[in-house]
């Protein structure tokens, strides 16, 4: 009912198909109702302002559970008196409005609950209701929080089942065993690893926001194409140094049941005490060093210039010593507080000319878990759930590899920008080269390299990255994992032989006279050797050779097609003028 109107005699299916539609009416045209009477067998309900003529009376037909108008009167004279709010608009028809949305976007932020109902029904509902809304919304899809937890230890049984070698754990704490801990790392990721890996793992942590929160300890390393290699994972009710420590310890045990002699590795981390004490107790001949990436974002926090961040990069990635010490000098001039504050940070953790281990390059973890943000409001069964969705894949990374590098390139290169905002959506990026005007909003650039690849250009990158958004957000879907997988998730089966073909059914020279019988057509190939045209760009641009005919001494054919002695012997025959 997209018009939201009635007509004495409509029928519904039951009184709750009435009940929805006669509510979805009153938001939708703005008017308030009084219900007078409602039961399973009828239902008489009027406009709730004084004076106001409208009513309506439905009833259920005898032995079915349809539900029919029978009488419908007067016509609103109240005019919109609820647009500022409604009481039909419970938390429950939110839910209903939103399940969809939700199904299809875990993330559909309350805000975007708000936009979206006042833009199709024009009315204002409270932010705390579209909180509700969501809560109860995701609870109906996946289920409450607290069934999440109990199914955790079936949950780790099967994946020990069905993944044999895997390390699946739960922990509780108390006489009435409350969640404390969680360990899972898949024994194809461990074997991954050891085999086939950089050694190096990037440890991060990210808050979960569902009902009872916690922390997602993440262990991430590098495959040989630079793409993100989940390698454990762990949920914990708080991040601390305990936790830390345990989560390197059950990491340790893992890779030690799986591998003779436990490889050098190199950690990187935020830097945080917790991380490094955990690192230096249970890998003690590991090295350890800081992301860059956390620190180029807490200098550019602490002290808001982007040339900051651009010398700290550069002294970072600096492969001598004089190199290294004109770049510092250079920070130094440019803010002697900021030189101060990287003090803090010994080059040895973060700079290349003077890290002990080896980083192949790597400076930062780059590990932001995007493949676990979207899932990480939901119960804790859905979020080891979305994680082992992911982990089937062939790659990790969110898009295909070739653009995954591109994406990786501008990233890096914005780093480097200024950028200048003018409002919600427009930018001005300066570089050292140019100026470019960004528009987030249109996914475009005026150097045009958004519009022309579909991935974002490193100005768009700078701009996306200066409001605290994802880039990757704004790549073409059709550059992404996902869509690459859906593409080749039909699989084509192979033919049989000719001479199975008996086999699965009748050939054709056993078919009936009636069949259909395909002859070839009637034109076929001319004998001789068939005329290549084949272009070449080459040729195209190359300058034609004129031809010259030894005959005539004129240009533009050969001696063999020359026509002069023809003319001549027309001439010839010319009769003569007198």
């Amino acid at each position: 009912m997209e018009d939201h109107t009635f007509v004495v005699g409509q029928e519904f299916p039951d009184v709750k198909a009435f009940r929805n539609a006669i509510k979805e009416a009153a938001i939708a045209q703005h008017f308030e109702l009084r219900i007078v009477k409602s039961d399973l067998i009828r239902y008489f309900d009027k406009c709730a302002t004084e004076g106001c003529p409208w009513r309506i009376r439905a009833v259920k037909l005898p032995n079915a559970p349809t539900f029919t108008i029978r009488s419908l009167e007067g016509t609103h004279t109240c005019g919109k008196n609820a647009q500022n709010g409604h009481h039909q608009a419970s938390v429950d028809w939110i839910v209903s409005f939103i399940e969809e949305r939700l199904r299809d976007n875990i993330n559909y932020k309350p805000k975007d609950i708000l936009h979206d109902i006042h833009k199709q029904y024009g009315i204002i509902i409270p932010y705390k209701q579209a909180w509700r809304a969501k809560e109860r919304g995701l609870a109906a899809i996946y289920g409450s929080s607290e069934e999440g937890y109990c199914m955790l230890p079936t949950f780790c049984e099967q994946i020990k089942k069905t993944n044999p070698g895997s390390i699946a754990e739960v922990f509780t704490t108390g006489a009435d065993n409350r969640f404390q801990r969680l360990f899972i790392s898949f024994h194809a990721s461990i074997c991954g690893f050891l085999s086939g890996c950089l050694p190096i793992v990037g440890l991060g942590g990210i808050q979960l926001k569902s009902k009872y929160l916690g922390t997602l300890l993440s262990a991430t390393a590098f495959d040989a194409d630079g793409g993100l290699f989940p390698l454990a994972f762990g949920i914990v009710d708080t991040e601390n140094d305990d936790s830390w420590i345990w989560f390197l310890s059950e990491l340790h045990k893992a890779l030690e049941m799986n591998s003779e002699k436990m490889p050098q590795l190199t950690f990187l981390s935020d830097g945080q005490k917790g991380t490094l004490d955990a690192v230096r107790r249970k890998f003690p001949n590991s090295c350890h060093a800081f992301c860059m990436r956390y620190l180029s974002e807490s200098i550019s926090k602490e002290f808001k210039n982007s040339r900051l961040v651009h010398l700290l990069w550069k002294a970072a990635y600096a492969t001598t010593t004089t190199a290294f010490k004109e770049k510092m000098a250079e920070i130094e001039e440019a803010s002697p507080e900021a030189a101060k504050w990287i003090q803090q940070f010994p080059p040895s953790r973060w700079a290349l000319l003077y890290f002990e281990g080896t980083r192949y390059g790597h400076l930062s973890s780059n590990i932001e878990d995007r493949w676990i943000l979207d899932a990480r409001e939901l119960p804790i069964i859905q979020v080891v759930e979305q994680i082992h969705n992911k982990l089937i894949h062939s790659w990790f990374s969110v898009l295909a590899p070739s653009a995954e590098t591109r994406m990786r390139e501008v990233i890096s290169r914005a780093s480097t920008y200024q950028v200048l905002r003018s409002d919600e959506v427009e930018f001005e990026v300066i570089s050292a080269e140019r100026s470019d005007i960004v528009n987030i909003g249109k996914h475009s650039c005026s150097c045009r390299d958004w519009q022309l690849y579909g991935i974002p250009c490193a100005h768009a990158a700078a701009a996306i990255m200066s409001c605290r958004k994802d880039v990757y957000a704004f790549a073409e879907k059709c550059f992404t994992v996902a869509s690459y997988c859906e593409a080749y998730s039909e699989e084509i089966y192979p033919i049989p032989q000719k001479i199975d073909w008996n086999k699965f059914g009748e050939a054709p020279s056993t078919l009936n006279e009636d069949a259909q019988v395909v002859r070839p057509p009637k034109f076929r190939r001319q004998p001789g050797r068939p005329e290549k045209k084949r272009i070449c760009v080459e040729e195209l641009n190359r300058e034609k050779h004129t031809v010259h005919c030894s005959r005539c001494n004129q240009t533009g054919h050969y001696k063999t097609t020359c026509k002069a002695d023809i003319m001549k012997g027309i001439e010839q025959f010319e009769p003569c003028t007198i």
